[in-house]
């Protein structure tokens, strides 16, 4: 008997169904999807065992669409989020920071360059008494992380507000998380398919040397944290000595780096002490 697990639910395949989930899998390790059975499974589940639009998402994920664009969503710490190609795909890197932030109690959260919210959303559902703005100069991300408020039911503790960064925060917070642009300009052409011909390039490098958005995040955060606040910010695995340097020249302490479950510099964090 050929049948899985997906999607909430076991699918019993007749042999001819058992057919099209082999070539999908072998089409989609041709293609260099490293997961390709586990992926095929997924979509399969997805497309409630529509052969048709199977095959039309399939042939998409070979061709390097990302998986979470065909199935409009990608879980991340404990939630699912929608995703669409107007924001960031969220990554288990990030859950590294999310994770840093939740280890000391905060009431207010500012979030910059939120996409589809799941920072934010995150930490909010984690800390039932704290509030957040997340801000994006994108319309179109902000959008989308609004559907995240409203599937996650955070309506009431989350605000998103369209920002250059700054620009048109106003208060201050416990905490500022951030996972800004940081890949270099030379870095994009080495970058996956499924990131670099999909994803919002706005909100994968700051075509310049991957540090300008920090120099403008540190420069700006004192006006906006509470004293003894912290900043948090993701960074990319080279970066950690550049951004706490950073960190330092604008008058936070001891800046921390926050590293991955895989054991890379994933992000920085220090105290504003005033």
């Amino acid at each position: 008997m050929n049948g899985f697990f997906a999607g909430g639910r076991y699918w019993d395949l007749t042999a001819d169904e058992a057919v099209l989930l082999d070539r999908a899998r072998a089409q989609l390790m041709a293609a260099g999807i490293a997961d390709a059975g586990h992926e095929s499974r997924l979509i399969w589940a997805h497309v409630a065992g529509d052969a048709a639009r199977f095959a039309a998402l399939v042939a998409q994920r070979a061709a390097r669409a990302p998986l979470s664009h065909l199935l409009g969503y990608r879980d991340f710490y404990n939630h699912r989020f929608v995703v669409t190609p107007d924001v960031l795909d969220p990554r288990p890197d990030t859950e590294s920071i999310v994770a840093a932030a939740l280890d000391q109690p905060f009431a207010t959260v500012l979030d910059l360059g939120t996409g589809s919210g799941c920072i934010l959303l995150s930490l909010l559902a984690e800390m039932p008494q704290a509030k957040g703005v997340g801000v994006d100069i994108s319309d179109a991300a902000l959008a989308v992380a609004m559907q995240n408020r409203t599937a996650l039911g955070l309506g009431q503790r989350a605000a998103f507000v369209r920002s250059d960064w700054f620009a048109d925060v106003t208060g201050t917070f416990d905490l500022i998380i951030s996972n800004p642009p940081y890949i270099a300009a030379v870095e994009m052409a080495a970058l996956q398919p499924e990131v670099r011909l999909h994803e919002p390039h706005m909100a994968l490098t700051d075509h310049a040397d991957g540090l300008s958005c920090y120099r403008i995040i540190t420069a700006g955060a004192s006006a906006h944290l509470a004293q003894g606040g912290r900043l948090i910010v993701e960074i990319g695995h080279s970066q950690a000595a550049d951004v706490r340097a950073l960190f330092i020249a604008a008058g936070f302490a001891d800046p921390i780096v926050i590293r991955d479950l895989d054991g890379r510099d994933r992000g920085v964090a220090g105290w504003w002490r005033g």
